[in-house]
């Protein structure tokens, strides 16, 4: 998002990840940065994160009653941008890869459930206020050990979830809002009879002023975020996911080399975004910590 603090080598993007000023026009090998924003609230965002989370599951939501840890370790590698005269605009390629993966607080030896590996191929565009990505992507989810150990049913119940997906999302963006949306195409589908299209969208706010200034150290500013994905497989049931808290990062964080971090509050309805129990309707509450930078 719009960033309004300078930094004596880097200018702002929209972002809120600098790009150099000085940024020669023309191909940019190895670029830091990216032109498309990361999305705030997308739970399959490719960011580094750690949320304690209350899972609860079933159709009327209190079947299964759990404390969950889900961890994300995630980032994205730019392999070339063609850079166009403003800082921040231009055409990027890109590769991103994350794993994301749930625990059961509830036992001893905090048994994994799910793990999703998730490795895209993203380009991203900009233009002023506008930017636009477009990705090809693949997923693979399992099921954890202990969870198939623990109760002989589970094994029946693992379905092998794998597919590839082009994705397409417009941003418009102006001031602390941004407005995004668009859909995916799922193909080389398994299940055979998974759906194949998904329809996505969003909405962020992003005040530019620190609410808590701290001088020289920075401070932190509030970012938050509502993100809605609805599914073929679904019948289109919308899945919502929301966060919103502090981030944190440091006096001229518009540098490329800033590093961040937030706390923020968290909210899910709908289908699971958890591979292996995509059929499942679950609500998540809780608390994470953010790695990295929106």
């Amino acid at each position: 998002m719009l960033v309004t603090v300078a930094h004596a080598q880097s200018a702002p993007t929209r972002c809120g990840v600098g790009i150099p000023a000085n940024e020669q026009s023309g191909y940019v090998p190895l670029p830091r940065g990216d032109v498309f924003c990361p999305i705030v609230a997308d739970p399959k965002a490719s960011r580094t994160f750690v949320s304690l989370l209350r899972h609860e599951s079933g159709d009327d939501l209190q079947d299964t009653e759990l404390d969950i840890a889900s961890v994300g370790i995630g980032d994205a590698f730019g392999v070339g941008r063609w850079s166009g005269g403003t800082p921040g605009d231009g055409i990027q390629l890109s590769i991103t890869a994350g794993v994301f993966a749930q625990f059961d607080l509830g036992t001893s030896s905090y048994d994994m459930l799910n793990a999703d590996y998730v490795v895209g191929l993203p380009l991203t565009i900009r233009k002023g206020w506008f930017s636009t990505r477009l990705r090809v992507y693949h997923q693979s989810s399992h099921l954890g050990d202990e969870y198939l150990l623990r109760e002989p049913p589970n094994r029946q119940d693992r379905e092998n979830l794998s597919f590839e997906a082009f994705e397409w999302l417009l941003s418009a963006d102006g001031g602390p809002l941004r407005l995004y949306g668009g859909g995916e195409l799922l193909f080389q589908r398994e299940p055979e009879d998974l759906g194949r299209y998904v329809g996505h969208g969003g909405v962020e706010f992003r005040p530019a002023a620190r609410i808590i200034p701290m001088g020289s150290l920075g401070g932190f500013r509030f970012v938050g975020g509502v993100d809605v994905k609805s599914s073929e497989e679904q019948d289109w049931e919308p899945a919502i996911s929301a966060c919103g808290g502090l981030e944190y990062d440091r006096a001229g964080g518009t540098d490329v080399t800033a590093r961040r971090w937030g706390i923020f509050a968290e909210f899910y309805t709908g289908p699971s975004p958890y591979g292996q129990f995509f059929r499942e309707k679950v609500r998540l509450i809780g608390v994470g910590v953010h790695f990295g930078g929106f």
